[in-house]
């Protein structure tokens, strides 16, 4: 049975798209001023958190099947099964070789969306050592509890050095078309082409701190903004981001949305639409670890777009979930963005006009890695330990 524990280059493109797909056109209020959270958040009650698997080494990401079983990642590099709430002994067989270190290893994982008729499951991880390492994507067909047929889709240009910033949140969009996350590459001293390999989020020629948008076969789609720009990566679709450890699609606005950690402070919720520059680091709210310098005088620059929310108190964002169901319907249309050093799971409740209206806090006590909505309406967290749990939110 479950246990149960208390609650506790600088570019604007116009891009035209169909509005059938309610994918990439949100309405959204650019003139905005970009929330900063700092203290006095309040908590959420009304809730209690349910144990329903134990014992998950360093658990990553987790997607459902249409049987209802769940999968899930291991940052180690092993793929678990959930059937029934009991955790299969024995990992998935046939996952691919990962860099498992520091931040790299086995990350996102998600069914195709007509997984019943293919079978199909996506995998990002971290490729290569320590010297030379790229964010990969895999899928691979699931037949039992082995994956076969397992082919490499996508892999980042460009090898980096360290374990540090690989994103590697997926998200199906209506279309069919896949959106990864790539992360800048790392903190200084890392560099790439003789300079701080961050500067690469501002750059077109590689796939550092970009969202891409791949065919589910890992092709490019056509329409992809910078198809066919000379210097430009055909596959990605927007830029300037550090490090997006959570990206969601709301089913019923369209609206795309993603948290990414800052260095030290600055963390942001972004609503992303296609083509735009997220700012990293040419305008930023974060300062430099160690002794806290300036990455940038700007904060806001033109033709870049400034943050939906900027955590001024370390969170360092992970998962992130767009809330619609009935379980917890007063939730219904609100963010709920996982947090690792702030262990907790921030509700964020929006305007119309897609600002944040309230913030306050889910308390959950551990690192939060992924948090998700399950086709049954319920909250599902997984939490980043060496003895992580699979968790469930219920209505107290």
């Amino acid at each position: 049975m479950p246990s149960q524990m208390p609650a506790k280059p600088l570019l604007s493109v116009f891009f035209a798209v169909s509005l059938a797909l309610g994918a990439w056109t949100t309405g959204r209020d650019a003139t905005a001023e970009p929330l900063i959270s700092e203290r006095g958040i309040p908590s959420e009650s009304g809730f209690q958190v349910i144990t329903l698997v134990e014992e998950l080494e360093n658990p990553w990401g987790m997607t459902w099947l249409p049987d209802g079983a769940i999968l899930i990642t291991e940052r180690d590099g092993r793929l678990r099964i959930v059937r029934d709430g009991v955790l299969a002994p024995e990992p998935v067989r046939g996952v691919p070789e990962v860099y498992a270190d520091n931040q790299g290893g086995l990350l996102d994982v998600a069914a195709h969306p007509r997984f019943s008729e293919n079978g199909l499951i996506y995998l990002t991880y971290s490729a290569g050592d320590r010297d030379a390492n790229r964010t990969t994507v895999a899928r691979g067909a699931l037949e039992g509890d082995r994956l076969v047929d397992v082919q490499v889709i996508f892999e980042v240009a460009d090898d980096k050095r360290g374990g540090a910033h690989f994103g590697s949140r997926l998200l199906w969009l209506p279309d069919g078309t896949l959106l990864v996350s790539i992360g800048d590459g790392g903190n200084p001293p890392v560099s790439f082409d003789g300079d701080d390999i961050r500067l690469q989020a501002q750059k077109l020629g590689t796939h550092f701190g970009k969202l891409v948008r791949l065919n589910d076969d890992g092709s490019i789609p056509d329409d992809n903004p910078f198809v066919g720009q000379d210097g430009a990566r055909p596959e990605i679709w927007s830029y300037g981001h550090r490090n997006i450890q959570g990206l969601a699609r709301d089913p019923e606005t369209g609206a795309i949305w993603v948290n990414e950690h800052g260095a030290r402070r600055g963390d942001e919720l972004n609503r992303v639409e296609v083509s735009e520059n997220y700012g990293w680091p040419a305008a930023t709210h974060s300062r430099n670890y160690g002794f806290g310098t300036e990455i940038s005088p700007h904060t806001s620059l033109p033709d870049m777009v400034d943050p939906t929310v900027v955590w001024m108190r370390t969170k360092a964002p992970s998962g992130l979930a767009v809330y619609r169901g009935d379980v917890f319907a007063e939730w219904d249309g609100d963010l709920l963005s996982g947090g690792l050093v702030s262990e907790d799971i921030r509700r964020l409740q929006l305007n119309a006009d897609g600002t944040v209206a309230a913030e306050s806090i889910i308390d959950i006590g551990e690192r939060v890695r992924d948090v998700r909505v399950g086709p049954d309406g319920h909250v599902y967290v997984l939490t980043d330990e060496s003895d992580g749990r699979l968790l469930r939110l219920d209505p107290q």
